[in-house]
């Protein structure tokens, strides 16, 4: 028994679960999870056939997690690792192997080897589990690494669904070659008077109900057996599914069939009709949407596939002064890489030597290379361009940024909506009551309709059965959350919780942090008039020689901005900074000082020469700063943290959503004010503490509802966990990215505006998908049940509703993948790879 002690922070695993067709499968299968002795949650995704299972930071059995999956009628699909194991010298050492890896979380079953120092573990699990087997095993003191890692575990669950897809398509093609003559041979004998003339002077007429039973029977225990296999256990277990409503459908129309064949004198006088065609039809129907289903399901993944297939196969690594090929899962840490034009980059490192440029368009989105050089940061999956060079590989495996952004989309799209809360109470009992709608169809036929009463009960009731579509419930909203989150992905967004789709579509107010978020961050000279007689560029570089002996940011700033324009920065001697007033030194003979106003009134000069300037400037949020030189008053001086040039139109684009925008800073009332004005924030909430931000965050939502608190620094963490939505700025520190939901790959707010848009359009898509599948069941069981049969005659054919029940399914899958082709409301800027590093850093 595979006893799982686990920590608070690896509590959780998740499992592929095969055989699931609909929404009651679903909560069949969470209900048995949740069964288990230690199970906390578990959240199942029809869409992704996945479970998710988060156990108790105790023990916890995922032996018995598996079990229970498969007494409920359905299959866990557990992976196996073999692992090389270093170190080993006797029985001992394999029994502390194997109990080590038996307390891994998920481990099923786990074998070693001494004489050929291997591992074999049998797991419950997706990728990430290898590296928890590693680390299990290296905590004994053995050394391991695997032989055949799992980063194929993607590309081996798309084999499996290609050859599911591929397996529906050989039995749909085989129900569909059967089931042609048997609806010729029935129906065309209805319809068409020669098809009958040529049935009953050919074949005649028992002949061609015993070549319907036979092709019907190789259609129903041949293509049809998998409806069988899964809807009987399931009716024995007293949990019917999906499966068990085609059964008992196919199986009442077969059943009456074989008996009106062999067995008619058991029948009234004149019921010995057959509806072999009926069964027959349904199967190959079923079949159909089954197929359609599976091949849209695979769509729904595209943005994870197109990631995955970003990664490169192999990487040229230098091992003992050689070039050599090597698969990319034996890339080690701290490896010199060497790349070539045109190649892949294979893994996230540092540049070492030589320059090129380099594609980033996958991580950023902007079509421009970027030239990198000695001390840069390369991502694995970009493209190599013109040059050659050489990198040390710093991330690995499932740390790369890429493989940290897949692990998140994944997260995200496995996620259950609030929203699906309603969808799991209804699914819970939706087949139960069709079966008993089903049954009351009969009776009500068999008791009040007309002659022959009994085929009329029959029909209406198989029609019931078949009509009724829970797949279409169930994959309403986890289809349109992959396709969703997976393109807001491509976008730049990365949804760290999937609730956050929803919950940012009934955000009232966005809150945004100031320093940072709306700005650059860092200050900058923003104005630099001189006075009569002085030079621009003379006084700059003078001023600038002066604040570059300063550590303030306000003088680096200055300095910084000489510097890009090219001015020599002489030295200057007697440097002497006065607190509270300015500083002050000789440079080039020549007497400079650079202070607030006062510090000019000290020197005797007059500042009012610079007077509607200086008003100027405090309107804009801005406060000046004075220079003398040689004692003249020479120039004033602006510098500020410059805003953002997205920020105007992000703002404007979120009034354009109907929100109201709030500015949360700590900078004085009058800075943040005239900030505001400028760029049509609607509230300020100015000279906030660090501590008062979530006070702030508060008082904004008792008066509009629903907030979004938008926000990059370490300070802005709790504010980010207070907000019904955390986004973090992916600029930002990995604090405030891990206390959001949210977090943009750019540090650009217009991601805030493409984040929102994309969460409105898809709850719109999720609530279009709902209305459809339940308004779909509500007006068509009646239908099939025969109530307007009394108004006009209407009777809806078995037939007819198996092709409006799969038609359902590929209606609410074809819905969802529009999401695809959502356009970003504003460009989502610009994204550097080391922007991209930090942001998934921090999330991951």
């Amino acid at each position: 028994m595979a006893t799982v002690k686990l920590s608070a922070a690896e509590g959780s695993i998740d499992i592929p679960v095969q055989g699931m067709s609909c929404a009651s499968c679903v909560g069949r299968v969470e209900k048995a999870i949740r069964s288990v002795e230690g199970v906390t949650a578990a959240n199942v995704n029809l869409a992704t056939e996945r479970a998710h299972v988060s156990f108790a930071p105790a023990e916890a059995n995922a032996v018995a997690v598996a079990e229970a999956i498969r007494a409920a009628g359905y299959e866990p699909a557990d992976s196996t690792v073999e692992l090389k194991v270093a170190g080993m010298t006797c029985a001992s050492c394999v029994s502390r192997v194997e109990k080590a890896l038996r307390r891994a979380p998920g481990v099923l079953d786990a074998s070693v080897n001494l004489a050929t120092e291997r591992a074999t573990v049998r797991y419950l699990g997706g990728p990430e589990a290898v590296e928890r087997l590693i680390g299990a095993v290296e905590s004994t003191g053995y050394e391991a690494e695997a032989i055949r890692p799992d980063h194929d575990h993607s590309s081996r669950e798309q084999v499996a669904r290609d050859a599911e897809i591929g397996n529906l398509r050989r039995a749909l093609l085989m129900a569909a070659i059967l089931t042609l003559p048997v609806f010729v041979i029935e129906m065309g004998s209805h319809f068409i008077p020669a098809v009958h003339d040529w049935v009953i002077g050919t074949l005649g007429h028992r002949n061609s109900w015993y070549l319907q039973f036979a092709l019907t029977t190789l259609v129903l225990f041949g293509p049809g057996l998998r409806f069988f296999r899964k809807g009987i256990p399931a009716l024995l277990r007293r949990s019917p599914d999906m499966n068990s409503l085609v059964v008992l459908g196919t199986s009442a129309a077969y059943a009456y069939s074989v008996v009106a064949t062999f067995l008619p004198g058991l029948l009234p006088a004149g019921l010995d009709n057959v509806y072999y065609e009926a069964a027959a039809v349904i199967v190959t129907l079923i079949l159909l949407g089954r197929y359609l289903e599976a091949k849209a399901k695979g769509r729904t993944s595209e943005a994870i596939k197109r990631l995955m297939g970003l990664q490169a196969k192999t990487a040229r690594v230098m091992r003992d002064g050689e070039a050599l090929e090597v698969p990319l899962d034996q890339v080690l840490a701290g490896d010199i890489v060497q790349v070539r034009p045109g190649e892949r980059i294979p893994v996230d490192g540092e540049v070492v030597e030589g320059s090129s440029f380099v594609d980033e368009s996958m991580i950023t989105g902007e079509p421009v290379p970027v030239q990198k050089a000695e001390g840069a940061e390369v991502v694995g999956g970009t493209i190599n361009k013109t040059g050659s060079f050489t990198f040390r590989a710093t991330r690995i495996g499932a740390n790369t940024v890429l493989a940290q952004i897949i692990r998140m989309v994944e997260q995200a799209q496995g996620s259950k909506l609030p929203i699906q809360a309603l969808v799991d109470r209804v699914t819970a009992w939706f087949v139960p009551a069709v079966m008993a709608a089903a049954l009351a169809t009969f009776l009500v036929w068999l008791v009040l309709g007309p002659d022959p009463a009994l085929t009329f009960a029959l029909v209406n009731a198989v029609a019931v059965l078949i009509i009724a579509c829970p797949c279409a419930m169930g994959l309403a909203t986890p289809t349109s959350i992959m396709v969703g989150t997976g393109r807001a992905a491509e976008l730049g967004v990365l949804f760290r919780q999937g609730e956050a789709l929803q919950s940012l579509k009934e955000t009232g107010i966005v809150a945004l942090d100031k320093t940072g978020t709306l700005t650059q961050g860092r200050p900058e000279l923003t104005d630099f008039m001189t006075a009569p007689g002085f030079s621009e560029a003379e006084a700059l570089r003078l001023i600038a020689s002066v604040e570059s002996r300063s550590e303030h940011p306000i003088a680096q700033a200055i300095a910084a901005a000489a510097g890009r324009r090219g001015f020599p920065l002489p030295a200057a001697e007697g440097f002497e900074a006065v607190p509270g007033f300015g500083v002050s030194a000789l440079v080039e003979g020549r007497k400079v000082d650079v202070g607030a106003d006062r510090f000019m009134t000290t020197l005797g000069l007059d500042v009012s020469t610079f007077g509607d300037a200086a008003a100027r400037l405090g309107q804009e949020g801005k406060s000046p700063l004075y220079a003398a030189i040689d004692g003249r008053l020479a120039a004033v001086i602006a510098v500020a943290d410059p805003i953002k040039a997205s920020t105007p139109e992000a703002i404007a684009a979120l009034h354009a959503l109907g929100l109201k925008v709030a500015m949360i800073t700590g900078d004085n009332r009058r800075t943040a004010e005239a900030i505001a004005r400028q760029i049509g924030i609607d509230q300020v909430a100015a000279e906030v503490l660090p501590d008062g931000k979530v006070e702030a965050v508060k008082r904004l939502r008792e008066a509009h509802g629903r907030i979004a608190f938008v926000g990059d620094g370490i300070n802005d963490a709790p504010a980010l966990a207070e907000a019904d939505i955390g986004i973090a700025i992916g600029t930002g520190t990995d604090i405030a990215i891990e206390s959001a939901d949210v977090v943009l790959m750019s540090g650009d707010v217009r991601g805030v505006v493409n984040a929102i848009a994309l969460s409105k359009a898809t709850i719109r898509n999720i609530r279009q998908n709902l209305f459809w599948a339940f308004a779909y069941n509500v007006l068509l069981i009646p239908v099939a049940a025969g109530v307007l049969y009394p108004v006009d005659g209407t009777l809806l054919s078995p037939v007819v509703a198996a092709g409006a029940m799969a038609l359902s399914s590929v209606f609410v899958l074809g819905n969802a993948l529009r999401l695809r082709r959502f356009k970003a409301p504003v460009p989502s800027g610009q994204v550097t790879a080391s922007t991209a590093t930090q942001a998934i850093e921090g999330a991951a």
